[in-house]
């Protein structure tokens, strides 16, 4: 019986085990999504315990927790860290064919070296093992990036922040990674959401501009653009529970504007206008300023009203939606193109049923600017797990080039998360090594290697314009 978690782990053929042991396992990362603090980085931040670094924020956990019949209180309570590590141990067996289990053991395999399956026997040992180790320096928030060989991160970043702590980060000689803001401009295109507002009110004191128009608050977020690349940003994020493309004029979503600025309602279409007018504002700024876009589709959120109203947004009642996603998505892409303004762009679906309108789509518009300008994104928070991955990627190769893909990313809030690349590049190499056991790619060490090596790391390090 193999060992649970060896080092063959989800590689079932010799060509399998040969691409990932001699191409991609000493591979860098390249995390070009994530949620980690930029605060927790620059004070390099020394977690307590083990609940302080993998169960504070973590609604993954949270969630196999409330399906396990954990209370609240154990969970996102009052409980002491101790506790709510108990009740994640508790649980811990009933994740088995959760990619949760997968990652919790990779996890504490890869930082404490730690063989056990976590469970309530093994829960105490464990505790103690890995909070005498979380004591040490080369456990510190800046000390985990180095020893995960992590080369660039890219935070996820409000356009009314300060970017302080990127600052300080970037003057840190200490901290080798790129570590950079990745511009979220959300609130400010969810004109009907209770946050817009407040969003507008922050822009204008961020940017120094009085906004009492349509124009004025374009004006604040050109100006937020700027002030952003000049801090290293070279990365946008859209996030949207669906797409939308209605055409508007500078007019018509000036008078939209006007409205909610003055608390009339906004219908659906109206909403729909300013929104397609405003991104399209952005994308095109996107591309001026060389930046990537990524879009994340498909979330709808906050989904009990109950908890939202207890513990607020991404707490863990979000899930998949269903829409329709082709026209207008190819709408909004060949209105950027048709002025020579579509940047680079990545699309990541919530929904799998979308993943073949989304490798299609991004077929229309790719051109000598780039290999690969338009990319279909990694399988996103619901899909990034074994079979979701698998299917992104056989959809991606069915109907595009996966030899272009730029792979994994963290999509995370743990410093403990990059052995998430290493699930994905045990996952890849297993695929394209089946290719060649089964006769279906060639025999051929440094070919496969190559698109191996480049879709864990070299594709994304030559797509976006990055530097320390």
């Amino acid at each position: 019986m193999r060992k649970f978690i060896d080092d063959d782990f989800l590689l079932d053929h010799e060509s399998s085990r040969i691409l990932y042991h001699e191409f991609a396992k000493e591979m860098p990362i390249y995390d070009y999504h994530c949620h980690l603090s930029p605060n927790e980085i620059a004070e390099n931040k020394q977690f307590q315990n083990l609940t302080e670094i993998w169960l504070n924020g973590d609604h993954y956990k949270w969630r196999a927790m409330r399906a396990n019949g954990i209370s609240e209180r154990l969970i996102t309570g009052n409980a002491d860290d101790k506790e709510k590590f108990d009740a994640w141990a508790k649980t811990m067996p009933s994740c088995i064919g959760n990619p949760l289990y997968h990652w919790t053991h990779l996890e504490l395999k890869r930082y404490f070296n730690i063989d056990l399956a976590l469970s309530e026997k093994t829960g105490d040992e464990i505790w103690e093992h890995c909070n005498t180790l979380l004591k040490q320096e080369n456990y510190s928030a800046q000390a985990i990036i180095k020893k995960s060989n992590v080369k660039v991160i890219c935070t996820t970043d409000d356009p009314v922040d300060t970017l302080e702590f990127h600052k300080e980060i970037k003057e840190n000689e200490n901290i080798e990674a790129a570590v950079l803001p990745a511009f979220r401009p959300d609130k400010g295109l969810e004109i009907s959401h209770n946050e817009f507002l407040p969003f507008v009110n922050g822009l204008s004191s961020s940017a120094s501009l009085e906004i009492n128009k349509y124009p004025d608050f374009l004006k604040a977020l050109e100006d937020r653009v700027k002030y952003f690349h000049n801090a290293g940003c070279r990365v946008s994020d859209h996030g949207f529970e669906s797409l939308f493309y209605e055409e508007s004029t500078l007019e018509e979503a000036s008078a939209i504007f006007d409205k909610a600025v003055n608390g009339q309602t906004i219908s659906l279409l109206e909403e729909k206008k300013y929104k397609t007018y405003t991104l399209l504002f952005l994308g095109k700024l996107y591309h001026a300023h060389g930046w990537v876009m990524q879009l994340h589709i498909g979330a709808i959120r906050n989904n009990n009203t109950k908890m939202f109203k207890r513990l607020g947004p991404d707490t863990g009642f979000d899930s998949m939606n269903d829409f329709e996603l082709a026209k207008p998505l190819n709408q909004l892409l060949n209105q950027l193109d048709l002025e020579n303004e579509l940047p680079k762009t990545i699309l990541y679906n919530l929904n799998p049923v979308h993943n073949p309108i989304i490798a299609s789509a991004i077929g229309n518009f790719q051109n000598e600017e780039a290999r690969g300008k338009l990319q279909f994104g990694t399988g996103w928070w619901f899909n990034d797990q074994k079979d979701g991955m698998l299917r992104q990627m056989t959809d991606l190769s069915n109907i595009g080039l996966i030899s272009n893909f730029l792979g994994m990313v963290t999509d995370s809030r743990s410093f403990l998360s990059y052995t998430r690349h290493e699930y994905f590049r045990r996952i890849l190499c297993n695929m394209l090594g089946g290719w060649m056991h089964k006769g279906e790619a060639p025999d051929d060490y440094e070919l496969m290697g190559t698109m191996v090596q480049d879709i864990c790391y070299n594709n994304a390090k030559n797509y976006f314009e990055i530097t320390r």
